[in-house]
């Protein structure tokens, strides 16, 4: 069995940084690529940001580009996003995710392996 353990969300204000980390545990697998994920309260979960695992290529939401990095360890298994000059738009809950398979990074069914989410909030 595979877990996935966010950590770092917290209260920011705007402008201000947050990293986030997300490491997997248990069964070991190659995966494909690990993504972080969020949502809004009353809106759909939204790709943010991807990383192939084997090449470390990054892929970007619009919304985030040139705001946010991701980088993974691949000995550690893990993956963090370094979330700078944060907006309150940004607000939402933060999911780690992984696969092993094929599709699309950038949408969320892509991924079996989800972590429980961490909270991110941004004042104004």
């Amino acid at each position: 069995q595979v877990q996935l353990v966010e950590s770092g969300g917290g209260l920011v204000q705007a402008g201000g940084s947050l990293r986030l980390s997300c490491a997997a545990s248990g069964r070991t697998l190659i995966w494909r690529a690990m993504a972080w994920f969020r949502q809004a309260p009353g809106k759909e979960r939204e790709f943010v940001a991807a990383i192939g695992w084997s090449g470390g290529v990054p892929y970007y939401a619009d919304s985030v580009k040139g705001r946010f990095s991701i980088s993974r360890d691949t000995a550690k298994n893990t993956v963090s996003l370094q979330m700078n000059s944060l907006k309150p738009e940004d607000t939402a809950v933060y999911y780690c995710a992984a696969t092993y398979g094929y599709g699309s990074v950038y949408v969320k069914e892509s991924y079996k392996y989800w972590g429980q989410g961490t909270q991110v909030t941004v004042s104004s």
